[in-house]
């Protein structure tokens, strides 16, 4: 033993003890920790409590807004009763959208994210996954693809819908699971995805979430590789590569971070693709506002993509 680490072996055993109340105080510091931990990690741990958070209440209605609108009802694959809205176009129909929803509440909360389109001649299919809304069945992630493949076929047998134009528009999640979605169904008759706040990787995605709170921060790592990336968009968009897809993403999404909406763009490898940021853009917020030039946008690029070239 060196003279300097038996030096510094002396001090320490000669160093007084540290009073009594700080000693007493890390045990409660310790007990609080631990709590904290205890109380936390079942959240984390579950891949449906952090990206699926249903509910049932009705937060408003197609008429109320001023919409014609069809209560529709169809199954899953495993025979789940699903619930949704079609909401027709007015006058000459143009196409039709299929919207898949973000992860919290149900349609009667995201309506207003497409009650716009309908005036400007593009029917929507709402629906929402199993455990959500009138849905029946448990929310999971993979339960909620096979709802995005049964909406997809559903839409395509209605006499009022020209199934050779279909366009997608999924949300935050609702933009991963119309990813999955499409790899599985095959995308038939689809003219454009586009996809609004989401992200490539639910193991990412909860990475970042976890960073962003003290308390959350020393788990983000260890929890973060608990999920499955099997059901992730990056897993999925070779699949789909023939489709024209259009990401969309605010600069401040203060939810699902830039980056994220950039790393699915940057996954994508078909040709035709495009990345629209949205300075100072928080969450969803591109398309929510009346008047918004983004709405412009979407329309003109819908147009391009969906309806048929004049003869």
């Amino acid at each position: 033993m060196s003279a300097r680490r038996a030096e510094q072996l002396t001090v320490a055993a000669n160093r007084p003890p540290a009073p009594f109340s700080a000693r007493a105080a890390r045990g409660p510091a310790r007990l609080r920790l631990a709590a904290c931990c205890a109380l936390l990690l079942p959240m984390l741990l579950s891949c449906t409590a952090m990206f699926l958070q249903p509910d049932r209440v009705r937060y408003s209605t197609p008429d109320e807004l001023g919409l014609w609108y069809e209560n529709v009802r169809f199954r899953s694959a495993d025979g789940t009763l699903l619930s949704g809205w079609f909401l027709p176009a007015r006058g000459q129909p143009r196409g039709t959208v299929v919207h898949f929803h973000g992860n919290a509440a149900n349609i009667s909360d995201h309506i207003h994210a497409v009650r716009w389109l309908p005036e400007h001649g593009y029917a929507v299919l709402m629906f929402d996954y199993r455990g959500y809304g009138d849905s029946q069945g448990a929310p999971s992630l993979t339960g909620a693809v096979a709802d995005g493949v049964a909406a997809l076929a559903y839409v395509r047998t209605r006499a009022d819908v020209d199934p050779e134009r279909l366009a997608v528009f999924g949300q935050s999640l609702g933009g991963a699971l119309a990813v999955s979605a499409l790899a599985r169904d095959g995308g038939a008759g689809v003219r454009a995805l586009v996809v609004e706040g989401a992200f490539a990787s639910y193991r990412e995605v909860a990475r970042r979430i976890l960073a962003r709170g003290w308390l959350t921060w020393p788990f983000q790592y260890p929890v973060s590789f608990l999920f499955s990336d099997s059901l992730s968009p990056r897993q999925d968009l070779a699949a789909i590569a023939q489709l024209p897809l259009l990401v969309v993403h605010g600069e401040a999404d203060q939810t699902v971070p830039f980056r994220a909406g950039r790393s699915l763009f940057d996954a994508f490898s078909g040709a035709d693709k495009e990345f629209w940021a949205v300075p100072l853009g928080r969450h969803m917020e591109a398309f929510a506002t009346p008047g918004s030039p983004w709405r412009t946008r979407l329309l003109d690029y819908l147009r391009l993509k969906v309806e048929p070239p004049p003869p």
